[in-house]
């Protein structure tokens, strides 16, 4: 079964997404776990992939000829990079409500840092045009299809499609050559 049957199925049969986690799991734990070096972290962003991956269900179309790993990662880089900007406001906020001190005699929790997205500022800048503002529109601002080709003046599908061939390029050059796939 291909994973969009699978996201097919898991819109009534939550063990059919299950059978997409144990698929992708590994791999999107390490992803996180390549830019957080942190296992901790990994984790807990790996579950918070799955979670966005399965409200995102209903709305999930098949732009990669039955595959959600461009979907999935495309979930995961969002996942990081709002964890990076929510513990920026966090630390901020504390500084300025001089809490600080409070702060550093807690237990030490993971830190988000900007080192996590290394290379992703430039694969996307190696980007075509059409397919990064695509991305950007799809994952940043989390808008749907429509509303993309609607922002691109374009039709959906090839919203879809460039959308698409930019998470395949950007995963390509951000994913170790050296990890074995299953």
């Amino acid at each position: 079964m291909t994973d969009a049957e699978l996201i097919e199925r898991a819109r009534s049969d939550p063990a059919a997404f299950r059978t997409l986690y144990d698929r992708y799991a590994g791999r999107i734990h390490r992803y996180h776990l390549r830019r957080t070096r942190h296992e901790e972290a990994a984790l807990d962003l790996t579950a918070e992939t799955f979670a966005q991956a399965w409200v995102a269900r209903l709305r999930f179309a098949d732009a990669a000829g039955g595959s959600a790993g461009p979907w999935l990662y495309g979930i995961a880089r969002h996942v990081l990079l709002v964890s990076v900007r929510r513990g920026r406001l966090e630390r901020r906020a504390c500084e300025r409500l001089g809490v600080m001190e409070a702060l550093d005699r807690m237990p030490a929790a993971v830190e988000p840092q900007e080192r996590w997205l290394d290379g992703l500022d430039e694969a996307l800048a190696d980007l075509p045009a059409a397919q990064r503002e695509a991305l950007v529109l799809r994952v940043v601002a989390d808008l749907g299809y429509d509303e993309i080709a609607d922002h691109l003046s374009t039709s959906e599908e090839a919203a879809r499609a460039r959308v698409s061939r930019g998470l395949t390029t950007l995963r390509s050059q951000l994913t170790d050559p050296t990890e074995a796939r299953p």
